[in-house]
């Protein structure tokens, strides 16, 4: 009968570990039915499930692998493996997999525990633990002064994804960390658009306020502002009242105002990583067409779409031309792009922090709601609330090593 049996293979990472194991294997005609390796700080873990063949006895090639990770200064276990625990092995690969991410600016012992606590309760394995995130100096400087860390666990099992996505949320908000739940599809490893609000989203601004403060209607702008991204006023109510307090201002603001415009964390760095990864990507926004033309300039995005701000002989008169983009038409233009790039909807990502970007975050294949207001968060996909805007990278698999930026 054949023989199937773990090897495990334990100690210093060194050049040629799994090549020489593999060889000596080779020899008895070994089939490998399932190999991992991993390395932790210069530490590696090798483990093989080899099929030894009936016509082989398995005490001389274990002799052979225990012998040679003996001179390579490595700890070799085995471990028989029955068939009844094979065909149990065999059968579970059909279950659904999914990817659970977690983002935070230094990861503890505590954010792993109650992670994995969720997924043990739901009666989940985990099949694979990666680290996203560079390497971090116990001192000195991180990236512009503010470190970020990440882990990925890949795990596999018939679950409730909306119940276990709002346990996390919970634990979310706990713990001050963001923890993504995704169905591990062809489509996550695929997407190709990427379309962003722009205020609060792309910067960390409010064209709309900034603009109202130089027109001295500041106060009553960012009231009727809030209102509207809690969702409790219509977008394009609230909108008509705010572009009428800009009425007289003078156009020469629009470009003062550009200049100054705060890029959110990330944003430069996940737009070029996006380019070099051959991903298009897209501005729909309830501003103003003028600043997403400005940051489409700025940033090298492909497509813009926001209200245009009506100016006549050099003022601006306090209406827009043309349709509101408002949640609807997001959603609408999402779509369109989608269809002009022969792109699926499950092909694309919609990235916003208003009540108003909803429509599209659900719309699109990956939905994230970026620094969001609780209504928004509650409503999102996902949810990055602690790190920059690059850690939507994060969310598609991109390694911080991977240096696209």
């Amino acid at each position: 009968m054949k023989e199937v049996v773990l090897i495990k293979v334990n100690g210093a990472d060194k050049p040629g570990v799994t090549a020489s194991i593999t060889g000596i294997l080779a020899k008895y005609n070994v089939n490998i039915l399932d190999i991992g390796q991993a390395e932790i700080h210069d530490n590696l873990s090798l483990g093989i499930l080899a099929e030894i063949p009936s016509n082989a006895e398995s005490a001389p090639a274990l002799k052979d692998v225990l012998f040679h990770g003996y001179e390579m200064g490595m700890t070799v276990t085995f471990t028989p493996v029955t068939t009844q625990e094979y065909e149990s092995w065999v059968s579970a690969q059909g279950k659904p997999r999914h990817i659970i991410t977690l983002l935070a600016r230094k990861l503890t012992a505590e954010h792993l525990s109650r992670v994995t606590e969720i997924v043990a309760r739901y009666e989940l394995n985990i099949d694979n633990i990666s680290r996203l995130s560079g390497r971090v100096p116990l001192e000195g400087e991180t990236v512009n002064n503010l470190s970020r860390a990440c882990v990925e666990f890949s795990v596999r099992g018939h679950v409730d994804q909306g119940s276990m996505r709002a346990d996390y949320l919970n634990l979310s908000s706990e713990l001050g960390v963001d923890i993504a739940v995704q169905e591990d599809t062809p489509f996550r490893r695929n997407r190709r658009l990427v379309a962003f609000d722009m205020d609060s989203t792309l910067i960390e601004a409010e064209v709309i306020d900034e603009l109202a403060k130089e027109a001295g209607v500041g106060d009553e702008v960012v009231a009727i502002t809030e209102s509207a991204m809690r969702g409790e006023i219509d977008f394009n109510e609230s909108f008509i009242r705010r572009v009428a307090l800009l009425k007289g201002l003078d156009e020469s603001v629009l470009a003062d105002v550009a200049q100054r415009l705060p890029i959110t964390e990330g944003a430069e760095r996940l737009v070029s990583s996006l380019k070099k990864l051959g991903y298009k990507t897209a501005i729909l926004s309830g501003g103003f067409q003028y600043f997403g033309r400005f940051l489409q300039n700025k940033l090298g995005i492909d497509y813009v779409h926001a209200n245009e701000l009506e100016i006549v002989d050099g003022k601006v008169t306090g209406n827009v031309t043309g349709t509101i983009v408002n949640g609807e038409q997001k959603a609408f233009l999402l779509q369109e792009i989608a269809n002009n790039e022969a792109i699926s909807l499950e092909q694309t990502i919609a990235v916003g922090d208003g009540a108003n970007d909803l429509p599209m975050l659900s719309k699109a294949g990956l939905g994230i709601a970026f620094r969001a207001k609780p209504l928004v968060r509650q409503n999102a996909e996902q949810a990055i609330s602690t790190l920059g805007l690059d850690g939507v990278l994060y969310l598609i698999g991109i390694r911080d090593r991977d240096d696209l930026g």
